[in-house]
């Protein structure tokens, strides 16, 4: 079969799909520092989308562009009538999550259990590709360990040399995917919590470049403990693109030198004050349509990571809503209390 050969151009950096963390509020508080690199949404899964509030789970404002949606799924039907669904919200282009080491997840053959299954994913991308002319990609492990996981027919259930991703990949590929996204560990699917996953098995940076050598006509974006801009320029000479993960909500001020980019080495020059400046008629405009923006604050938590001030900041933004004060508010008082100099 001819190679797919995608001719959709790779971010340089995107910021990961992270559950609990970027939902609208964060997205658009990114925005304010960062205005080239992708963002993802966090994880939906078919069925939300199915049979969920659509306008809830897609809705979002065009400042958060470019954007993908990110979709778990387990089976070719569902996706493609999740994706047809999808397909009227303006998303930049939709991922499928391949790599998610929830027990949640992979217990239901969504997420990293699908690296055991490079066929079914490779059906899933072509009904999802026949379902949108937007871009197709997919995000997924190194490998997996899945002894307690896989079905006992599986001869081997612990796919975690290079030739098993190998293996997936070249399947894969064989489908309309337009790029890999690949962490640069393995998944543990029983025994480890998530953050554990992102932690405890080593990174293994360098199969993902031999991986792009050797697949040179694929577009191949590399993840995992990428925290500086310095880490970025060095990985974008073995891949196409980077994702930053933790980094980019713990130490939301990073994000500003991203632009360098894109932007002839220039950074987005704003300050921790004109970012909250910038950020409270967002606060404001939630406040008087009902919203949760106690919760849409926290998002800012990182702001002032390793700065004088960050323990303030914390106390400031942790004031529970029962205090009678607005969240805007909070902000306002932010402005006044911290030191001018940072």
């Amino acid at each position: 079969m001819e190679k797919y050969i995608s001719n959709v151009v790779s971010p340089k950096v995107s910021i990961a799909p992270m559950v609990d963390r970027t939902d609208r509020h964060f997205r658009y508080f990114a925005r304010i520092l960062t205005k080239k690199p992708l963002l993802y949404t966090e994880m939906i899964s078919c069925q939300g989308i199915i049979n969920g509030n659509r306008k809830q789970l897609l809705d979002f404002n065009t400042i958060e562009k470019p954007l993908s949606l990110q979709i778990a799924g387990s089976s070719p039907e569902e996706i493609y009538e999740a994706v047809k669904i999808a397909d009227n919200w303006d998303y930049d282009e939709i991922n499928l999550n391949a790599g998610c080491p929830s027990d949640r997840v992979s217990g239901n053959l969504m997420g990293a259990t699908l690296m055991a299954y490079p066929k079914l994913v490779k059906e899933m991308v072509d009904a999802m590709a026949s379902a949108t002319k937007k871009p197709i990609t997919v995000k997924h492990r190194i490998g997996i360990d899945g002894k307690n996981i896989l079905p006992q027919c599986f001869n081997r259930t612990l796919l975690d040399r290079y030739e098993d991703m190998v293996n997936f990949i070249s399947i894969v590929e064989k489908s309309r995917v337009h790029r890999f996204i690949i962490h640069a560990r393995i998944a543990i699917l029983e025994g480890l919590s998530p953050k554990e996953n992102r932690e405890i098995p080593p990174l293994r940076y360098e199969e993902v470049y031999r991986l792009k050598k050797e697949f040179s006509h694929l577009n191949i974006e590399i993840n995992g403990g990428i925290k500086t801009l310095e880490e970025i320029n060095h990985h974008l000479k073995f891949v196409n693109g980077t994702m930053i993960g933790r980094a980019a909500y713990n130490n939301s001020f990073i994000l500003r030198e991203l632009d360098s980019l894109y932007n002839k080495g220039e950074i987005n020059n704003i300050s921790r004050k004109e970012v909250i400046e910038e950020f409270i008629p967002y606060i404001e405009s939630l406040e008087n349509l009902g919203g949760n923006s106690f919760y849409a604050i926290k998002h800012m938590i990182g702001l002032f990571e390793g700065k004088p001030g960050s323990k303030r900041w914390r106390q400031i933004l942790g004031t529970p809503a029962s205090k009678n004060i607005k969240a805007s508010e909070l902000l306002k008082i932010a402005l006044k209390e911290l030191p001018l100099e940072i």
